[in-house]
């Protein structure tokens, strides 16, 4: 077991790969947290673990809200003692065209998927350091590395979750703590598949694997990377995409 004991907060885990990563993380002895926005959610995913005999317990935690995470992480380390391995995973699109895009969905974008992801990270880091070791692993997107038509929100926040890793990465080596992000492509969330069969057919012939991502081949690679197995790589971007940007 990669994550024997190991405590893992995971944010947008209640569905999609957030959900795969818990999974994963369980199956590999990890204590997980599962954060998100959605109480029924939180409470299936939360029982499908401890079904499995997982430890794992939930919280309602809005990454846009400083005071539930706060109040998440103190009740983390109440009763597990610390916070190892941090996965900034809660996201969400509200995709136009630059002259389409309003105010509001510009801002919405930022406030969740990055400055979301400035708030977690912020709110176990001073734990992190006293205890001289921890991961952040933030989610980002080929969309971060290459951008994408009627993105502007999104690729901002996608680019600049990789900035926040190479910055922490310099930051925080020296006192025990990997940071490092990963940057999926085309994956089959609930979301992707809900589109259009001729849309799906589209990505899938883009991309050199002829096939989507399944989220447990994103919830790998974060569990590698949370992982002892991956302790010197620090500051990496790792694109997960089939070959999608050859």
């Amino acid at each position: 077991m990669k994550l024997k004991d190991k405590v893992a907060i995971i944010t947008g885990s209640a569905s999609g790969i957030g959900e795969a990563t818990a999974v994963r993380f369980a199956a590999e002895g990890a204590k997980v947290v599962v954060c998100d926005v959605n109480q029924a959610g939180i409470d299936r995913v939360v029982a499908d673990l401890q079904a499995t005999g997982a430890a794992a317990v939930g919280f309602v935690v809005d990454v846009t809200n400083p005071e539930s995470i706060a109040a998440m992480v103190t009740a983390v380390k109440a009763q597990w003692g610390r916070i190892d391995v941090l996965v900034n995973n809660a996201g969400i699109t509200m995709d136009a065209q630059l002259y389409k895009m309003s105010d509001d969905q510009f801002d919405r974008v930022i406030d969740i998927n990055l400055k979301g992801v400035y708030n977690c990270t912020k709110a176990v880091v001073d734990t992190m350091i006293e205890q001289n070791s921890g991961v952040i692993l933030n989610a980002s997107s080929v969309v971060g590395v290459y951008g994408n038509f009627g993105q502007t929100n999104y690729a901002a926040t996608k680019f600049g979750v990789i900035g926040f890793v190479k910055t922490w990465a310099k930051e925080l080596g020296k006192k025990g703590i990997r940071a490092n992000a990963v940057c999926p492509g085309f994956v089959a969330t609930p979301m992707v598949k809900a589109m259009p069969e001729k849309v799906l057919q589209g990505m899938e012939e883009r991309v050199p694997m002829k096939r989507l991502a399944q989220p447990e081949e994103i919830a790998s690679v974060y569990a590698f990377l949370a992982s002892d197995d991956a302790s010197y790589i620090n500051g990496a971007a790792i694109e997960v995409t089939g070959g999608l940007t050859l």
